[in-house]
């Protein structure tokens, strides 16, 4: 072989792994009890940092749907010695960020600042203050509750809405999963119940941070210990319940929308289970891979039924939901559901092909750099891994697991994660 084939062959075998490699993560726990990942990016003067809580809506306490949200949406919103104005202003001054939310077992506090030391320090000082000495303003309260009934009100007229609500509703009944703030609920809250919630959940031991940026190991270590030493100290947080299967159930749901909306489903995934990788792959395959997967093949391109069509499964702490759905006009509503169950069926009896599996495989892998090409989506999957607790190598192993499914794994996975006489099905606007 000619010596310069040869080194080039060699180079590309040395290079493929590199180029799927993960970040370097670091893990550490503080002396508060609180778990820290860390990865070290000197690439731009930039330190991404996230606080996750156990402090999502499925921790709610009885009867008090909406507490999540309000006290996630108010934590930030007054510190000691600051009001609202005051705080948006520094941090304007500063060039950083606040950002963050909630899900449904996390919720999220991240801040963006530039690494230098004279930003990072005062702004990390801010988020050290938003972690410690939330106010809840009275008037701010009242604000920020009659601001949620209102968007609740807006959103409970559109039939997107309401066909999820009843969605979770019939997979999860009573569990914490299934339950949804309401205007009603929102309304009988109080200042004292954010009070309660946060004492209880915004804890030490409820708090994974995350630290993505231009900081050494040693001045992370700092940063961790310093916003930690401010959360108050908390009992580990208990699990949520892992959720009975439903029966089988069709749910029809009125609605004067020209569109119909339709969803297929059941609790099928929890973080963690190894299962994971042949079903992100077959799922490609049967509703995630756009204009590819097989859903939008029958759906749209055979019979013009819908625009477009999907499925996907969303881990959660415990079983979280797979959903396929889809949009169409009233009068084909029971058409195009009938042929979206027939290729969720046919899909569980014969799998994938080899030419579908690999397509899969090469678009997975393929685009799996892109996940990880910014800070911001670094921090993301970062905290994931930390707060679900995943192995330090989940990122690293990514591309090796997406490549070692078989059609023989995704067609057993399958089997056991969707099985029919679970299924929930939720029609709204349908004739």
């Amino acid at each position: 072989m000619n010596p310069c084939k040869l080194l080039i062959c060699v180079c590309l075998v040395v290079a493929i792994p590199l180029v799927h490699a993960g970040p370097k993560i670091e893990r550490w726990q503080t002396t508060s009890g609180t778990g820290i990942l860390f990865v070290e990016n000197h690439s731009l003067p930039i330190l991404d940092v996230q606080v996750d809580f156990a402090a999502g809506t499925a921790h709610e306490f009885e009867g008090k749907a909406g507490v999540a949200s309000l006290t996630r949406a108010l934590v930030d919103l007054g510190v000691a010695g600051m009001d609202e104005m005051q705080i948006a202003s520094r941090m304007a001054d500063l060039g950083a960020r606040l950002s963050g939310g909630v899900e449904m077992d996390r919720a999220t506090i991240a801040l963006r600042t530039l690494s230098m030391t004279d930003k990072r320090g005062p702004a990390l000082d801010m988020l050290r203050a938003i972690l410690s000495t939330p106010q809840f303003p009275a008037a701010v309260f009242d604000r920020e509750q009659a601001r949620s009934i209102a968007t609740l009100k807006e959103a409970l007229t559109r039939p997107e809405t309401i066909a999820s609500r009843a969605f979770w509703a019939a997979m999860y009944g009573a569990h914490p999963y299934g339950r949804h703030a309401t205007p009603e609920s929102v309304a009988a809250l109080v200042r004292a119940d954010v009070i309660a919630f946060h004492a209880a959940n915004y804890t030490a031991q409820r708090a994974r941070v995350t630290i993505v940026g231009d900081l050494s190991r040693d001045e992370a270590e700092s940063v961790a210990e310093t916003l930690t030493a401010a959360l108050p100290s908390g009992p580990v947080p208990t699990e949520i319940a892992v959720p009975a299967l439903p029966a089988a159930v069709e749910r029809r749901i009125d609605h004067p929308a020209v569109q119909a909306h339709l969803l297929v489903g059941l609790p099928a995934l929890k973080r963690g289970d190894p299962d994971f990788f042949p079903l992100a792959v077959g799922n490609y395959s049967l509703g995630g891979g756009g204009f590819v997967s097989r859903l939008m093949k029958e759906v749209r391109d055979k019979r013009g039924l819908a625009y477009s069509a999907h499925s996907y499964f969303m881990p959660l702490q415990q079983l979280g939901p797979f959903q396929m759905g889809l949009q169409t006009k009233k009068t084909q509503a029971d058409d195009a559901l009938k042929v979206a169950r027939e290729v969720l069926a046919g899909f569980l009896e014969h799998g994938p092909t080899e030419t579908e599996l690999q397509a899969a495989k090469q678009n997975l892998i393929g685009s799996f750099p892109l996940r990880l090409d910014s800070n911001r989506k670094l921090l993301e999957n970062v905290a994931m891994i930390g707060f679900y607790g995943l192995p330090i190598d989940y990122l690293d192993r990514y591309p090796e697991n997406i490549e070692k499914v078989t059609t023989a794994d995704i067609k057993a996975a399958f089997a056991r994660h969707l099985r029919p006489e679970h299924w929930v099905t939720v029609v709204v606007a349908g004739e």
